[in-house]
């Protein structure tokens, strides 16, 4: 059964496949490459995830100590330089 994907699928194809592999991919909680029999690289398949199991996180860090933070004359430093330190550490 083959049929174009609306939606979430970016309007890309999307091709329904034989039960037995159905099976197979749906216990998959890693992304997998999938081969022909001679081990030719076909694709990789990435198994869709329930976000209903997880829960947001973040930081635990007052909305005070955020103001603090933002008025602080403390030095700032962007990723690149945080970056250039690790490689080069004094």
């Amino acid at each position: 059964m083959r049929r174009w994907c609306r939606g979430t699928c970016g309007g890309g194809r999307r091709d329904a496949v034989a039960a037995s592999i159905s099976t197979q991919l749906a216990g998959l909680t890693q992304p997998v490459e999938l081969c022909d029999a001679s081990g030719r690289v076909l694709g990789q398949f990435v198994p869709r995830i329930d976000l209903s199991e997880w829960e947001p996180i973040s930081p635990d860090i007052s909305e005070a100590e955020l103001e603090r933070r933002a008025k602080s004359n403390e030095p700032r430093y962007t990723t690149k330089e945080v970056l250039a330190r690790l490689e080069n550490p004094a």
